[in-house]
């Protein structure tokens, strides 16, 4: 996925953004469940955590990602890091 992902054009930053993102609209749901709906502070609390737990997920993603961008000289071409990682292979970080 991780690699299909890359292949795409998604790059790391995007996922990092996206995690921040998360985490400002946690707070801004938060805030207009808050003072909007009249359910009370539990009903904000749960839309708060729903949305904010997007955030790890986006951030674990943007660092596979950056895992992906960087690990390009592997030995096998075509084949990604994870791939590698699957077929037994622990790939390798030339030039360091």
């Amino acid at each position: 996925m991780i690699k299909k992902l890359h292949q795409m054009g998604v790059k790391s930053t995007h996922m990092y953004m996206a995690g921040i993102a998360s985490i400002g609209l946690s707070f801004a749901t938060w805030l207009m469940s808050k003072n909007t709906e009249q359910a009370g502070l539990d009903r904000a609390d749960r839309w708060g955590i729903f949305i904010g737990e997007w955030a790890p997920t986006f951030m674990a993603m943007g660092l596979a990602l950056r895992m992906e961008e960087t690990h390009r000289d592997l030995e096998e071409p075509g084949m990604g890091m994870f791939e590698q990682a699957e077929a037994g292979r622990a790939p390798t970080r030339a030039g360091i």
